[in-house]
């Protein structure tokens, strides 16, 4: 059974991580066409749902939402809180 918790978590990351490079070149595309936006509480949630890695690579890389520092400094709080919460998860495991 573990195992297939842990390919169910693994394919979960793989899945948002996804989303989370997809979602801000969607979301420049349509800003240049002048389209209906993706929210931006929408990037925050994929983010803190798993994605933030892919999301400020993707940001980074296509160059949007660069120079708004609500994304620039939230995001990468975002990673730092996981990686916090992630190691104290893995402290408490690895102490069972």
């Amino acid at each position: 059974m573990e195992k297939y918790v842990f390919v169910i978590l693994v394919a979960y990351i793989i899945v948002i991580n996804i989303i989370g490079w997809v979602l801000p070149i969607i979301d420049k595309k349509k800003a240049q066409n002048n389209q209906w936006r993706i929210r931006e509480s929408t990037l925050f949630i994929v983010s803190a749902l798993g994605g933030s890695i892919a999301m400020l690579a993707s940001m980074k890389k296509f160059r949007h939402k660069t120079k708004h520092k609500r994304f620039m400094i939230g995001i990468p709080l975002i990673i730092a809180v996981q990686i916090i919460l992630l190691t104290a998860a893995g402290f408490f495991l690895i102490k069972k």
